[in-house]
């Protein structure tokens, strides 16, 4: 078992968050399961024994009361995974400006806002894990995704920039960008009928090993990443997809 971390993943009552945090807890770790939908999020936590915490990642207040709760419960945090995210599958020039603006502030500047929240306290204590899950849409483009792809993106920009500034400090800055994953956010995506049936049938054919990626397929890849055995890896974008990105 690794010595016992104190992490914070947000996005922790979805299926990719669900599956890091238990993961996380298996390996040791106490994990505060953050959610917008705290009943999510508490029932993550009593799962694996964490602390649930109600965080809107778009919203600075928020961010701080969270990292205020977890510092008093827990403790400090030293491993941050931001997995928090959300989007719906349309043509770019049907996305108006409230739609822009809530994709970026979930997916960009959300994790942006979290990291910096815990940050300056990885590095006053000379450790840390920072692990964003951006997406392979964020690496090659997908389709109906344009604003999410280009949050993703940013996302990958922003970790290696992270790693840069703080790989002299002892913090590590690492992304995880899943494939297309079996998820409840996948299918609100893709909707339900025979269309979203088809568009899924064409997903799982991209993949070369022919299924779309479980949540459990993610949770080792974070694990791992925050782990000593990870120390001297840093600024580096892991695909876990089925072998859909080989680049």
């Amino acid at each position: 078992m690794t010595d016992s971390r104190i992490a914070f993943v947000t996005g922790g009552g979805g299926g990719i968050g669900a599956a890091i945090c238990r993961s996380l807890a298996a390996a040791g770790h106490k994990v505060a399961v953050s959610d917008i939908a705290v009943d999510n999020a508490r029932a993550v936590a009593q799962e694996i024994g964490g602390l649930a915490v109600e965080t809107d990642v778009a919203d600075a207040a928020s961010v701080a009361s969270s990292a205020e709760n977890v510092l008093s419960e827990l403790g400090p945090v030293d491993i941050l995974v931001n997995c928090a995210g959300w989007d719906l599958f349309m043509p770019f020039v049907e996305t108006d400006e409230a739609f822009m603006a809530k994709v970026l502030a979930i997916n960009l500047a959300g994790p942006m806002r979290v990291t910096r929240t815990f940050l300056p306290g990885m590095i006053e204590r000379s450790w840390g894990r920072l692990i964003h899950i951006s997406s392979d849409a964020g690496r090659v483009g997908s389709s109906f995704e344009a604003i999410y792809s280009g949050a993703k993106g940013g996302i990958i920009a922003f970790s290696k920039t992270m790693a840069r500034e703080t790989a002299r400090k002892g913090v590590t800055s690492n992304c995880v960008c899943p494939g297309p994953t079996e998820t409840a956010l996948l299918q609100s995506v893709v909707g339900d009928g025979e269309k979203s049936e088809r568009m899924m049938e064409g997903l799982k054919r991209a993949v070369p090993m022919r299924r779309l990626g479980q949540p459990e397929d993610i949770g080792p890849a974070v694990t791992f990443l925050a782990s000593e055995d990870a120390a001297f890896i840093t600024g580096q974008t892991l695909s876990v997809s089925g072998g859909l990105t080989m680049a």
